[in-house]
C-alpha cells in the first residue's frame, strides 16, 4: 500500500507553503506526497476565480500549479493530485484518514506571532484520526534549519543542523501516539527533542491527604523523577534521539510557547474525546495553535 503525506492547498500563499513543508516531510519519510483541493460550487465563484474560468477549471488549474513548484524543488518526489468538490472540512479529513499526517496552512494573527485556525483548520485539527501539522505562510527550508555560516542558505547546504523539536508532556496522562511522533520527528531531522513538562503546585487543601507536605524542591523532583520514567522507554527506542528535558512550574502553553520559539518543530496532543459540543482543542493544544512560532503538530490519542 502506497505511504504518503498529505497536503490541503487552496490558492494561498499559506498552502502553498503548507504543500512544500508537506513535500519535505515525505522526502524525509521516503513517501509520496499528495496534495489535495476541495472546492464548493457556489452560485458565483470566488474572488480569486478569474472572470474567464470555471471553478473547477481554476481549482485544476491551481492543483497544477502547486504540483509543478513542489516536484521543481524536490526532483523524484511522487506527487499525487486530487481535486474534488467537496465541502473542505470533510475533503480534509477523508485525506487525513489515508495518510501518515495531514499538513494544512494557517495565516498569521493580524502580524502577531502565530496561527489564525479558521472555521476550517480549527475543525480539521479538532476531528482528524492522524497528526495534523499546521504551518504558515513563509515557512519554508531556511526556517527549518539553522543559520548557515557567510549566509549561505541551507538549501545550498543540507546538512545544515535541523532546529530542536519541542514536546509538550503531560505525565499523568503520557501517551504513545504523541511522545512516539515527537521522537520520530527528531529522529527523521537527526536533531535533538527538548521536552517541556510544566506543572502546578497544588493547592493547600490537596496537600492535606500526603503523608507529609512536599515543598518547592521536592516537588519539582517528584516531577523530574516521573519526566524520566516517561521517557526511559522511549530513549531506549530511539538510542540516537538526543533528549533534554525541562520540567518547570508554571503554565503549559506559556512555557511551550517560549520553548517553541527557534525550533523546527512543536509537538501538541489532543485527547480524542467525545462531547455534547463535538470534539474540540484542548487549551494547551489551542494556545500553541493561535500563538508558537514554529510549525504545530497536534496528535491525537485517546
Amino acid at each position: 500500500m502506497l505511504r504518503y503525506v498529505a497536503a490541503g492547498i487552496d490558492g494561498t500563499p499559506e498552502g502553498l507553503a503548507a504543500a512544500h513543508w508537506a513535500a519535505r516531510e515525505a522526502v524525509r519519510r521516503g513517501t509520496a506526497l499528495r496534495l489535495v483541493h476541495a472546492w464548493e460550487r457556489q452560485p458565483r465563484p470566488a474572488p480569486a476565480v478569474p472572470a474567464d474560468m470555471s471553478q473547477r477549471s481554476w481549482a485544476e488549474d491551481m492543483v497544477a500549479q502547486a504540483s509543478d513548484s513542489v516536484r521543481a524543488a524536490h526532483a523524484g518526489l511522487r506527487v499525487v493530485t486530487r481535486s474534488v468538490a467537496d465541502a473542505p472540512v470533510g475533503a480534509l479529513l477523508a485525506a487525513a484518514e489515508e495518510a501518515d499526517l495531514l499538513v494544512i496552512g494557517s495565516r498569521w494573527i493580524s502580524g502577531v506571532t502565530g496561527f489564525l485556525t479558521g472555521s476550517v483548520s480549527q475543525r480539521v485539527v479538532a476531528r482528524s484520526p492522524r497528526p495534523v501539522v499546521l504551518v504558515r505562510a513563509g515557512e519554508c527550508t531556511a526556517r527549518e534549519h539553522f543559520s548557515a555560516v557567510a549566509g549561505i542558505s541551507p538549501d545550498e547546504i543540507p546538512e545544515t543542523p535541523y532546529r530542536d523539536v519541542v514536546l509538550g508532556l503531560d505525565t499523568d496522562r503520557p501517551c504513545d501516539e504523541l511522545i512516539e511522533f515527537a521522537f520520530d520527528a527528531a529522529r527523521l531531522r537527526a536533531t535533538p527533542l527538548r521536552v517541556i513538562h510544566a506543572f502546578s503546585a497544588p493547592p493547600a487543601y490537596a496537600a492535606i491527604d500526603r503523608l507529609a507536605p512536599v515543598n518547592g524542591p521536592e516537588l519539582l523532583a517528584e516531577h523530574e523523577r516521573a519526566v524520566v520514567a516517561t521517557l526511559r522507554p522511549w530513549c531506549e527506542k530511539f538510542p540516537e534521539v538526543a533528549v533534554t528535558e525541562t520540567v518547570t512550574e508554571g503554565r503549559a502553553a506559556g512555557e511551550l510557547i517560549h520553548a517553541s520559539a527557534g525550533a523546527a518543530l512543536l509537538v501538541v496532543g489532543r485527547r480524542v474525546r467525545g462531547s455534547l459540543l463535538g470534539n474540540h482543542l484542548g487549551s494547551v493544544a489551542h494556545a500553541a495553535l493561535h500563538h508558537a512560532p514554529c510549525p504545530v503538530a497536534v496528535v491525537p490519542h485517546a
